[in-house]
């Protein structure tokens, strides 16, 4: 093996360990016993509100620390909502963009969670969020940073990460209506990554993925739009070789 090959080497094994470990930290046990716990009650606020449950956990997880922030455990205050000139509820006091800021005080997660719901329908702000299907997660939050939710620029990308490392995205189908569920199936049969898209992560300029069990170059060119013949290109491989859990599959052509 020359030298050039052997660096080449050591950076792929380098990027792999880090891509592994990236995704081991992002399963966090504290957010799937979060997940397991108020998954019901954002589906049943979706189902009267028409809010993707996957946007209302994520959320809930972003902001509460998985209901280990200060807010969350004395003021069952999941979703970081501040008092406002309308409140007329229980209030408490906590140092966020400034120093004790006024946030709303429940008696428990439910309230919270009913009153994230009302925040959101009574915020004129946010109405045009209420036009995307409630399967658009990324559009909702998109939305919901445009329309300030949040002053992190990286709140929406903060957002979609949560739901599609942990697999939110699977709650949205549960709001849906029979002729609405119909449509996605169809929809789900002629592109099934919609209902689990890949993680696209980015080195040294250059996008890839990481490959699951079954995966094939002809599946990731249909997700991404790349013809198959070119991803086996983009990464010097032949096009009979039979794709496996953990490859990492550049998108585009990489530098020489």
């Amino acid at each position: 093996m020359n030298r050039i090959n052997a660096i080449r080497l050591t950076a792929i094994l380098a990027l792999l360990v880090c891509t592994v470990a990236a995704q081991a930290q992002r399963r966090n046990t504290r957010y799937v016993e979060y997940i397991e716990k108020y998954a019901p009650l954002a589906v049943q606020q979706m189902k009267e509100h028409k809010i993707p449950a996957s946007i209302t956990l994520a959320q809930g997880l972003l902001e509460s620390g998985a209901g280990q922030s200060a807010l969350a455990r004395k003021s069952n205050n999941h979703f970081g909502i501040k008092c406002g000139s309308n409140w007329r509820g229980r209030t408490v006091r906590h140092d966020d963009d400034a120093r004790n800021e006024c946030f709303r005080a429940y008696s428990n997660p439910r309230d919270s969670y009913e009153d994230h719901s009302a925040f959101l329908k009574r915020g004129a702000r946010y109405a045009f969020l209420f036009d995307l299907k409630v399967t658009d997660y990324k559009g909702w939050a998109r939305g919901l940073k445009k329309a300030g939710y949040a002053t992190d620029p990286s709140y929406a990308n903060r957002l979609i990460t949560i739901i599609e490392d942990y697999d939110l995205y699977k709650y949205d189908s549960r709001g849906m209506s029979k002729r609405e569920a119909r449509k996605w199936a169809k929809e789900l049969k002629k592109k099934p990554w919609l209902a689990n898209p890949h993680q696209v992560y980015i080195a040294n300029d250059i996008a890839y993925v990481v490959a699951r069990d079954g995966d094939t170059f002809r599946f990731l060119g249909k997700e991404f739009d790349i013809s198959w013949k070119k991803l086996v290109k983009y990464n010097d491989l032949h096009k009979d070789y039979t794709l496996e859990a953990g490859d990492i599959i550049y998108l585009k052509s990489k530098k020489k």
